[in-house]
């Protein structure tokens, strides 16, 4: 789409931490960006569509004619590109349409499957097991963030990926760093390439001796490079995708979900004394919370009508689930947390072919972690107000800087 000079059109996304960290958006926000489908400035000057209701959403996230490739003209873009983003983009298969994206995606989906993710349960267990001893033994009080909240989800996709998980101050302030909508263009593009080359360098080791690992990029490395179906810059790439993903989302997830069950005892309790309720209630963490909050983001490849609307191609389109996993259409008292609640119609993980392919990992580490903390942790409680911590609002990825807790 052309540079915008429509002033009068609400800038997308608002950075409002008055809101607190349980509210997408405050009542006059909604009423602004509350479709089906309104029409947005972005910070780059151009405009794009914002579709919110549930059913929009899904109809936006399954069409063929929206592309994940941001490299298309008229892809909503929240910041510049950086120069050097077309060859960086080699693996990412969530940029990717069609054929290019199956491709790569199909190489990963046993891997995440539910049965094989059941498989490594004791890892994720005793991965778990270790940072409550950490917690303990840091407090109280302690952060929960940086003892339980981040180290879990890293500690499992480095096993899985083969990476050493001794770098894991290297690749979290970079990733970090990826997810940051204020960073310039120039420290993304450097954070980027000092990922791939760390990432490169790992698989050219592992390449050396291609028989000694039964972690996912040595399979890879055997089963796709060698024989020619993979080329190892988009080895990097998957791997760069499946390492930030693998950590930065549920991380999240996990600070946010302590910070809200511990302000509701008697539901934080259900975790120790309902452990069969737990599944249920990640789901309806996962709808309530929205941690992507700035939306998934496509561009119309042909002419399409959503929610009434006729969206031209060429133009940006935003599929805003955090708005979508409240719509009162679809979720009764859709603001309420219901640790009850039937909530598996939720589009936390996105919908159609580009939904989150970690999603039965994830659902598996939230579950333990909180089932474990509650058990261990009765007493928990967080020593600050939801208004008084930091949040990360300028982040794609929504979450907390810090959790300090006490019990």
């Amino acid at each position: 789409m052309t540079q915008s000079t429509e002033t009068t059109l609400p800038l997308w996304p608002p950075v409002n931490s008055a809101r607190g960290p349980f509210t997408p958006l405050d009542d006059a926000e909604r009423q602004r960006y509350f479709g089906p489908v309104t029409r947005v400035l972005l910070p780059t000057g151009i405009t794009a569509w914002l579709v919110s209701r549930h059913t929009e959403v899904r109809q936006l996230l399954r069409h063929p004619a929206f592309s994940s490739d941001l490299t298309r003209p008229g892809f909503p873009l929240l910041r510049p590109l950086p120069p050097e983003a077309t060859r960086d983009l080699r693996g990412a298969f969530l940029q990717m349409d069609g054929a290019a994206h199956t491709r790569l995606r199909r190489m990963l989906t046993a891997e995440f499957m539910i049965k094989n993710v059941r498989r490594i349960e004791p890892l994720i267990h005793r991965t778990i097991d270790e940072a409550l001893t950490d917690l303990a033994a840091a407090g109280p009080p302690a952060d929960l963030v940086s003892t339980v909240a981040l180290p879990v989800p890293s500690k499992v996709i480095c096993h899985l990926l083969g990476v050493p998980y001794a770098d894991h101050d290297f690749f979290q302030s970079r990733s970090r760093r990826l997810l940051d909508r204020r960073v310039p263009p120039e420290q993304l593009q450097q954070a980027a390439q000092e990922l791939r080359a760390y990432l490169r360098s790992l698989i050219d080791t592992k390449r050396a001796r291609p028989d000694d690992g039964e972690d996912l990029l040595s399979r890879l490395i055997r089963e796709r490079v060698e024989p020619g179906e993979l080329v190892v810059d988009e080895l990097v790439g998957m791997a760069l995708l499946l390492l930030i993903a693998g950590h930065e989302t549920t991380a999240n997830m996990l600070g946010l979900s302590v910070l809200l069950l511990t302000r509701h005892p008697g539901r934080y309790a259900l975790l120790r004394d309902r452990p069969d309720l737990a599944p249920g209630m990640v789901d309806e963490l996962l709808r309530y919370l929205s941690i992507v909050r700035t939306g998934l983001f496509r561009v119309a490849t042909e002419d399409v009508e959503i929610g009434g609307r006729s969206i031209r191609a060429g133009e940006g389109v935003i599929a805003l689930i955090a708005l979508a996993n409240r719509d009162a259409e679809v979720f009764d008292d859709p603001d309420g947390f219901d640790p009850y609640r039937e909530a598996h119609q939720h589009l936390a993980f996105g919908f159609g072919v580009h939904q989150c392919i970690g999603q039965p990992l994830a659902r598996a580490e939230l579950r333990i972690a909180m089932v474990e903390l509650a058990r261990r942790f009765p007493g928990l409680r967080v020593t600050a107000e939801p208004q008084e911590l930091t949040t990360r609002d300028h982040s794609i990825v929504f979450g907390l800087d810090r959790l300090p807790v006490t019990w």
